[in-house]
């Protein structure tokens, strides 16, 4: 079959889905699913909805079926739906049944390969037993990890499958061309189109990326890896950060002393310090790395330990910032040579050399637990701390952040109002 795109309509609020639907189609797509989250908070009234605004579009169910898969089945296929989902990690029988009610009501099963271990033995076990299509899946909290998507498995399986191949997980405008190359029928796509401030531009890139023999464009939405991590980071605000991270990781009473607009992003260089005592924030500036923010914890001292001559000996050294649990001076001209510094307190006297305390400890600043290697992030709200172990994670979930930002702010510019396109009375816990 001639390789088809859908859209992944993985949302909450089903008037948002078929807005952004709508866009989709007009954009290209050929294919439209009601995403699992969708079909959590609506039921199948939004299977309804679809198939009456897009009559003339496949119409997916991803209902993930486990379990009493010919009454799932049936649900959605009377709902309206073309092509319903069952998880490959289900029992044979489940998929049998599926797949006979489906082909009662004229409807197709598409397997779902998710977290299979072998996936080439199950593609053929599924096909056996009825299957219309296979979906090589990544899923979206493997994605946030920096997992990329199997292209790889993507040709073997395409080479052993009896039935057309889908693919999902991280897919955009630069890589669904090398999907389609691949030989995958079903390019599924959500988040690179759903999250996009203009959608049909955004469809039309991704299918004519999967038209396209040329060159692959850039992709608008996209997963970071370990290596990323810097531009992820600095593609984002510390809100952001702070709602990938659930609150976690914000220091407190840490002011910025930045210009509008400027950001702070590296790996911490740890301090610890007395009272007054600036030998050791000093010295390592000299132990710094390009690229370093130097974090101090100072005990929350009104003496201060850094002014103008330790800022001017660190940027020219690559460090990227301060952050002070404790005093620093000589703001105004950090603040001229664009220097980020970040501290509790700003006064006009400091300390003496003294030589106490360590570098590279593990040390509390601004409330928070910082180990050298950890990502910290600074801006006009204040500072947040990542732990190096989850950044991948972290980072991609704060891009994720941003972009659903970036779709809401266009609805709102729409004539939309937060409330509304949030449905927030509607959605308000029951109690």
């Amino acid at each position: 079959m001639t390789a088809v795109l859908q859209v992944a309509l993985d949302m909450m609020h089903l008037k948002r889905a078929l807005a952004i639907g709508k866009e989709a189609v007009e954009g290209g797509a050929d294919w439209v699913e009601a995403g699992t989250p969708l079909l959590k908070s609506e039921g199948a009234e939004a299977i309804r909805a679809l198939r009456k605004a897009f009559p003339d579009r496949t119409i997916v169910a991803d209902m993930k079926t486990m379990d009493v898969g010919g009454f799932e089945v049936e649900i959605a296929v009377k709902a309206g739906a073309d092509v319903v989902t069952v998880m490959g990690l289900s029992d044979d029988a489940t998929i049998s049944e599926s797949v006979l009610m489906a082909r009662r009501y004229g409807a197709k099963v598409m397997v779902d390969l998710m977290n299979v271990q072998d996936k080439k033995e199950r593609a053929q076990r599924s096909a056996e037993l009825g299957a219309s299509y296979v979906c090589l899946h990544v899923g979206i909290d493997e994605q946030m990890h920096g997992h990329a998507s199997p292209l790889d498995l993507v040709k073997d399986m395409v080479r052993s499958a009896e039935v057309p191949v889908a693919v999902a997980g991280g897919i955009n405008q630069a890589n669904a061309r090398d999907f389609v190359r691949a030989g995958a029928s079903i390019i599924i796509v959500g988040g690179a189109i759903i999250k996009a401030e203009d959608v049909r531009s955004a469809t039309r890139a991704v299918k004519k990326a999967m038209a396209s023999g040329g060159k692959a464009a850039k992709a608008i939405s996209k997963k970071y890896a370990l290596g990323e991590l810097y531009q992820a980071f600095a593609k984002v605000s510390t809100p952001n950060i702070a709602d990938a991270q659930h609150k976690r990781g914000v220091m407190s009473d840490i002011h910025p002393h930045i210009a509008h607009g400027q950001r702070m992003v590296g790996r911490a260089l740890t301090v610890q310090t007395a009272k007054g005592d600036w030998a050791k924030p000093v010295e390592a500036i000299d132990r710094a790395k390009d690229g370093d923010v130097i974090v101090i914890d100072a005990g929350g001292s009104d003496v201060a330990v850094w002014g103008e001559l330790a800022s001017i000996s660190a940027k020219l050294k690559g460090v990227r910032g301060v952050v002070i649990d404790g005093a620093a001076r000589d703001i105004e001209t950090i603040l001229d040579i664009d220097f980020p510094c970040f501290s509790r307190l700003v006064v006009p006297h400091a300390g003496e050399p003294k030589g106490y305390g360590g570098i590279g400890h593990e040390i509390v600043c601004g409330g928070q637990l910082v180990r050298s290697g950890d990502w910290v992030i600074g801006d006009e709200n204040g500072v947040i701390v990542v732990p190096q172990e989850g950044a991948v994670e972290v980072a991609n979930r704060a891009v994720d952040v941003l972009e659903r930002e970036n779709r809401i702010r266009e609805e709102i510019r729409r004539g939309g109002t937060l409330s509304s396109v949030q449905e927030l009375e509607k959605w308000e816990q029951v109690r």
